[in-house]
């Protein structure tokens, strides 16, 4: 029968301590909350309070009892430090408590980045020590992920015992073996990482950073948001103690998390970090990029294709008002384009989304024909045919010579270089990417993208277009992948090659993501519908650009494509989804 744990001790009260002392109260159980500053004890005992958890609290919680006295944790059935990610510091904490408390007290870590087994060793008692690696940023409204962690020395009961606590506190366990970050932590310390080089090196703004992960990948918050929530301190210790451990250089803490680390500005907890906190902007300046030259109006738009995401756009453009024409390979295609369109507006209505009326001025808008001459009075032309440069070149000559002087010509490219598009035209001025996301009609991030020779005029003219339509546009500069994929095809490989390691499964994997983090699903999940030959070739692209071994495909993703099993669409990819 699995230990109840009646009374637990939670040693440091940072976001993490305080967050754990809070849910175990909730459960009934007597909390002894240590951390030897007073400071730190005040704030906590606001939060537990604030929460209805704090000391002497009534009906249906356990009590929380603040000390900063080290003796006072003799009684606890279970310890839980929640120390600074130091080695040191964690060790000496645990040895305390293995010199005061009863040897059949059970131990618990709450590192990120450090070995357990090495806590493990440090604490005097290595049959008796997991790690709980929480995620106290992750979503309020349900159920958390709690990645257990066991070393080849933990006892079998002690593992039982400490997951029934996790569930019994109204969370979900996730057992994982000790090796760095486990899965949450490598898996999201890479790509915090990420995002905040990509800052660092202006490649895009603060908040076209934030906005294009909410809004194109649906997470709760953005990266740099993210590290605010954990604290720029915590994060550079434990990318710190990462690299230490592995040589990855994923894990090597981006230059400006260490200058900002120096300059106190720690994120939430500080009041500053990438954002301004407790100000009376409490979302901090807005910082959104260079400001751009008025528009020229967009009175007529062209969409090139007749593909999934032509037909979207074209959509979006119609139900904005906007008198459209999609051009096709032939009429035939055409007519399946608007059917396409008119198809998924019914479905608008149905669903309530959209009124007949609206429906029947939006098929009025939108023209289908099998001639690029049709879109040479276009003020806007919107390029959607396959992602093929060579394809993509040649459709861009034909428009450049076809297209009237002012005719800004767009590619909606999702990882090609748009500045090939502009090369092949002799107004390269006038190109820029406009990269929806699918489905177009309903996703609202455009990223705008712009080349070494793109116009303010013509980059005015791609924002504030994109904005008619509704849609949210964030600009970034022309390198392979833009934002999203930039940052979203690394986490997505890394997830497949720690299921390549046959260590945890996909359904692990996938529950620590969506569980832990408070993302729409799990990284496996998602490839299965972006689908497996996609998300190769864009990896693909991302490598050629970036020369980095990780971004080469994961040996399971490549096997799987050319065994056919492409994910969602085909049946069988990472996961099997004919059941």
């Amino acid at each position: 029968m699995a230990q109840r744990f009646s009374t637990i001790a939670v040693i440091g009260l940072g976001t993490t301590g305080s967050a754990l002392a809070g849910m175990v109260a909730r459960s009934g159980r007597r909390v002894i909350a240590l951390d030897t500053d007073a400071g730190a004890l005040d704030l906590a005992g606001a939060r537990l309070t604030d929460t209805g958890s704090g000391s002497g609290t009534g009906t249906g919680t356990g009590t929380v009892d603040l000390t900063t006295r080290p003796a006072d944790i003799i009684s606890a059935d279970l310890v839980i430090e929640a120390v600074p990610e130091r080695m040191e510091t964690k060790c000496e904490v645990l040895r305390h408590a293995n010199n005061v408390c009863a040897p059949g007290t059970v131990f618990a870590t709450t590192t990120t980045g450090l070995a357990v087994t090495d806590l493990a060793f440090g604490s005097g008692r290595p049959s008796r020590t997991v790690g709980l690696h929480m995620f106290p940023q992750g979503p309020a409204d349900r159920a958390a992920a709690v990645e257990v962690v066991g070393t080849p020395l933990t006892d079998g009961s002690v593992l039982t015992d400490v997951q029934a606590l996790i569930r019994d506190l109204g969370q979900v366990p996730v057992s994982v073996p000790d090796r760095a970050g486990f899965v949450g932590g490598a898996l999201t310390m890479a790509y915090l990482n990420d995002a905040a080089t990509m800052y660092e090196q202006r490649y895009a703004s603060r908040d076209g950073i934030d906005t294009a992960m909410r809004l194109g990948c649906g997470l709760p918050r953005g990266p740099l948001a993210h590290l605010d929530a954990i604290g720029l301190d915590v994060a550079h210790d434990t990318r710190d103690a990462l690299y230490e451990r592995t040589g990855d250089r994923r894990f090597l803490p981006a230059p400006v998390l260490t200058h900002m680390v120096a300059a106190g500005l720690l994120g939430l907890k500080a009041g500053r970090g990438f954002y301004s906190y407790g100000a009376p902007d409490a979302e901090g300046a807005a910082d959104t990029g260079d400001e751009l030259p008025t528009a020229r109006p967009v009175r007529h738009i062209g969409v090139v294709g007749s593909g999934t995401m032509a037909t979207g756009i074209a959509e979006a453009c119609a139900r904005a008002g906007y008198p459209t024409t999609l051009v096709a390979r032939s009429e035939v295609r055409a007519k399946e384009a608007l059917a396409a369109v008119e198809n998924s507006l019914n479905r608008a209505v149905q669903r309530g989304r959209l009124t007949p009326d609206q429906l029947t001025s939006s098929m009025e808008s939108l023209t289908g024909v099998s001639g690029l001459e049709a879109v040479a009075g276009c003020d806007l032309v919107v390029e959607a045919v396959v992602e093929d440069i060579d394809v993509k070149r040649t459709v861009f000559r034909e428009l450049d010579a076809g297209c009237g002087a002012q005719a800004v010509l767009a590619t909606s490219t999702s990882s090609l270089p748009v500045i090939e598009c502009a090369m092949a035209t002799s107004r390269p001025e006038a190109v820029v990417g406009m990269h929806f996301f699918n489905p177009a009609p309903v996703m609202k991030l455009v990223e705008v993208v712009r080349t070494a020779l793109t116009s303010p005029e013509t980059l005015g003219m791609a924002h504030a277009t994109a904005t008619a339509l509704g849609k949210r546009p964030v600009g970034c500069a022309d390198r392979s992948g833009f934002i999203v994929n930039a940052l979203l095809f690394p986490y997505l490989n890394s997830a497949v090659a720690l299921l390549d390691e046959a260590i945890v499964t996909a359904e692990d994997i996938d529950t620590v993501m969506a569980l832990g983090q408070g993302y729409p699903m799990g990284p496996l999940q998602l490839l299965d519908v972006i689908g497996l030959d996609v998300s190769v070739a864009i990896l693909r692209t991302l490598h050629t650009t970036f020369r980095e071994q990780r971004l080469l495909p994961s040996r399971p993703l490549e096997q799987l494509v050319a065994a056919g099993h492409l994910g969602r669409k085909r049946g069988k990819g990472l996961r099997n989804h004919e059941r």
